[in-house]
Formats: C-alpha cells, sequence, structure tokens
C-alpha cells in the first residue's frame, strides 16, 4: 500500500468530518499515514507507529491555502506517495497524485443558496478538484450523475458510500439500557433551505391541531435557527410553547441518547449528497420519515422507512401522524455502508490508479 498524506482540516466539520473520520482509521490500519492538521484535529492517532504528523493551521479554502501554502508543509507532504483530502480543497505546490471526495454539487444544483459571486467561486474549486485528482470519490450514485453532469468530469467517479460511524453502532455504554421510547420526534440538521426545516415545522403545527401528542427536538441552537431565516423564525412563532426544543451544540454521546429515545426522525430534506441521520436513527431502532428525493429513494429504497412528497408540507403532515404511532420494523444494517467497506474502495481505486510505489 501508498504512504498517504490525510488532510485532517476538516475532521469536525459535520458530515464531512464524520465521514474522515470514518474511514481514517482503515488507511491507518493498511499504510503508513500522514495527518495534516493541529494537534486537537490529530490527537487521536498521533502516538499510532505508522502515523506521522505534520503542524498546519492554514484555512481550508482560504487565499493562503490556493496561492501560498507554507513550501515546508508541501514538501513534506510531497514525500508521501499519495494526497486525500476529503473534500474539495487542494493546496498549492503539491507534485503527488491528489485525491479527493466531492460529497454534492448542491451549490451548482441549487445556486440560490448562495451569491453570484459565491456560485462560481465553488464552481471554480470543483472544477479544480477534479482537473487535479486522479480520481474523485463521492458518497451516492445521484452525486455521481450530478458531478459528470455539472463539472463535465472525464476523470474516474467513484462511488464510495457514507456509513454509519462506530461510537454510534457500539453498545458499550451502561446508561444505554436505560432508554425509553419519549413522545419526541427529532430533526437533524440546520437552517440552510435544502434541510427542509421550513417545512417541517408547519407540518408539525397541523399534526398538533390534529392531536398529536408530542415534542419536536431540533439538535442545534434557538439562536441560530431564529436569526438565520425569517420563515423559520416566523414559523417557530406559531409553534405552541414548549412543543419545540432546541438541544444546542451536543457531544455524540448525547445525540446518540436522543436517536435512541425518539420515536420518529423526520428528515425533509430538498437536496442531499447522501443524508446520514435516517441510516443513524434506524441503526438505534427509531421510525424514520423521509422525503422522496432521488437520493433518499436511491440510498434508502429497501430499508423500513417512509417517503413523503418532497416540499410538500400538507402531505408531511398525513405522513407524520401515520408514521408517529407505528410498529417499529426491525433493522441490520447492510454491508454496503459501512465505513470499512468506504475506506476499501477508496484504497483499491488508489491500487488502480498508481500500481507502483515509489518507495
Amino acid at each position: 500500500m501508498h504512504k498517504i498524506a490525510v488532510d485532517c482540516r476538516m475532521i469536525d466539520s459535520g458530515g464531512i468530518g464524520t465521514y474522515l473520520k470514518g474511514i481514517l482509521p482503515y488507511f491507518i490500519a493498511k499504510a503508513d499515514c500522514l495527518l495534516i492538521g493541529t494537534h486537537e484535529q490529530c490527537m487521536a492517532y498521533l502516538r499510532l507507529p505508522n502515523v506521522e504528523f505534520c503542524y498546519c493551521d492554514v484555512k481550508p479554502f482560504s487565499i493562503r491555502e490556493m496561492y501560498f501554502f507554507p513550501k515546508d508543509i508541501a514538501e513534506k507532504i510531497n514525500t508521501y506517495d499519495i494526497f486525500y483530502t476529503p473534500y474539495c480543497n487542494i493546496p498549492s505546490g503539491l507534485r503527488i497524485p491528489v485525491y479527493t471526495t466531492i460529497h454534492d454539487v448542491i451549490f451548482l444544483d441549487m445556486p440560490d443558496l448562495a451569491s453570484r459571486t459565491g456560485t462560481a467561486v465553488r464552481r471554480h474549486l470543483y472544477k479544480k478538484a477534479v482537473r487535479k485528482s486522479e480520481t474523485v470519490f463521492t458518497v451516492s450514485q445521484f452525486s455521481k450523475e450530478r458531478i459528470l453532469a455539472n463539472l463535465k468530469c472525464k476523470k474516474p467517479v467513484v462511488v464510495a458510500y457514507d456509513g454509519v460511524p462506530e461510537w454510534l453502532k457500539r453498545d458499550d455504554d451502561d446508561d444505554d439500557a436505560d432508554i425509553v421510547k419519549t413522545e419526541t420526534i427529532l430533526f437533524v440538521g440546520n437552517i440552510k433551505k435544502h434541510k427542509g426545516l421550513h417545512i417541517l415545522i408547519p407540518a408539525f403545527v397541523r399534526a398538533l391541531g390534529e392531536g398529536l401528542t408530542a415534542q419536536l427536538v431540533i439538535v442545534g441552537n434557538a439562536d441560530n435557527f431564529r436569526s438565520g431565516d425569517d420563515t423559520i423564525a416566523g414559523e417557530l412563532a406559531k409553534t405552541p410553547p414548549e412543543s419545540v426544543r432546541f438541544t444546542g451544540r451536543i457531544a455524540d454521546k448525547e445525540l446518540k441518547r436522543l436517536y435512541k429515545s425518539a420515536k420518529l426522525l423526520v428528515q425533509p430534506s430538498l437536496y442531499e449528497g447522501f443524508g446520514l441521520p435516517p441510516l443513524e436513527a434506524l441503526t438505534l431502532g427509531t421510525r424514520v420519515l423521509i422525503s422522496d428525493i432521488p437520493v433518499f429513494r436511491e440510498i434508502y429504497k429497501n430499508l423500513p422507512v417512509c417517503f413523503f412528497k418532497s416540499g410538500d408540507s400538507k402531505d408531511l403532515t398525513e405522513k407524520l401522524l401515520a408514521a408517529y404511532d407505528k410498529a417499529e420494523t426491525p433493522f441490520e444494517l447492510p454491508e454496503t455502508y459501512s465505513f470499512e467497506r468506504t475506506a476499501r474502495l477508496i484504497q483499491e481505486a488508489f491500487e488502480a490508479s498508481m500500481p507502483f510505489s515509489r518507495s
């Protein structure tokens, strides 16, 4: 196996960080790895015998990264065989083969999410990543099709699905045995329009009016949701007192407890590259109601989920009322959605495109 330099600077960045944390142990188990980031970002791996550390606090997507990346760090990276980044940011000064994971191209498919300039910058970054990469990885067949359509990509695009993280699958916490189902509906996401919270809140309020007795638990900070989107703020103002609870920023252990105790997870997304929360909820024995967007049909078509019509708040109300007290269905996580398999597919692509080591 080749020596791999891994960009860890986004290891705490939402879904990208989850993906990197999931595959990184399998990289380390098979190859010598150079981890690029801060001490805090790489701390969990620094004492392993085949891991080397390179301190770097240059921000991803900054001007410094793109044009003035520190030469000493670039030269250190160039002593390895491969540079892998879990997103589409590539530092200047690299001379070794580059591999990237592009999770989605949402800013090209939904340009109203950013300014015209912001969309143009993102298009440039996506195209640069495609141009410089030996192989592009992505997390679903849907995302692969959108990458090919939007970027006219001529490089190999390999689908390496997202997976459920090990900390969530482990049943090694005695406290977990005491968790019981509560009258709660869970939303895990953010205020960005494509996450569909503006669809869920009015649907939930209507369901309360039709007899639903539940609390909507939103993983996130209330101030961010209220100040970040006027539509969401307006809908929240209509909710009965105590019917909606915001968790604020929480640790993995608390998120796991919320998944296990909720009677239903609702994911009303308009667009996703993969969409991991429904898979996490299913793994912990919680029913799932999701929008019928193409990627969810791809990922969840053979799993015990309920679909509602994407963007249709009234249909969501009906399906929410029907799904809330529905009997649970036994669930076994398909091997397709394991990070061990994901890492193996990525490593096989490394080997296929670079059959001979430089050692």
